[in-house]
């Protein structure tokens, strides 16, 4: 199946923000993965890491909405890009862009890292 590995992820990222299910995307995860964006000071290892990085996420922005334009795989990599939408806890409204790259080894991510403004978004949860 051509896009099997980047529709895995959405269809969890999507259970993670309309129902708050994360053990779904944190199963994606390999024990040596490495998961970070660029807003981030740090980067997350492990399945552990990557409940910690997702919880913040969610926890960030109460409600939230994630829509690809293009899903994009090639062998063991996948590029997404994406529009996210929502509510900042603050009742802010929250809409920013970017693209997430994931490196897969086998079944498992590896690598997970995320491009957008953080600037753009800074500005929006203030």
């Amino acid at each position: 199946m051509p896009m099997e590995r980047a529709q895995r992820f959405v269809d969890a990222l999507l259970k993670l923000e309309e129902h708050g299910d994360i053990d779904s995307l944190v199963a994606l995860f390999a024990d040596d993965a490495q998961v970070s964006n660029v807003a981030s000071p740090s980067i997350f290892s492990g399945a552990d890491g990557a409940r910690r990085f997702w919880t913040e996420y969610k926890g960030t922005l109460g409600q939230v909405k994630s829509t690809f334009r293009n899903m994009i795989e090639s062998g063991d990599r996948v590029a997404l890009e994406w529009e996210t939408q929502g509510t900042a806890h603050n009742g802010a409204a929250v809409a920013y862009e970017g693209v997430s790259i994931i490196e897969w080894d086998g079944d498992r991510i590896r690598r997970f890292f995320a491009y957008f403004d953080p600037h753009a978004l800074g500005q929006e949860l203030a």
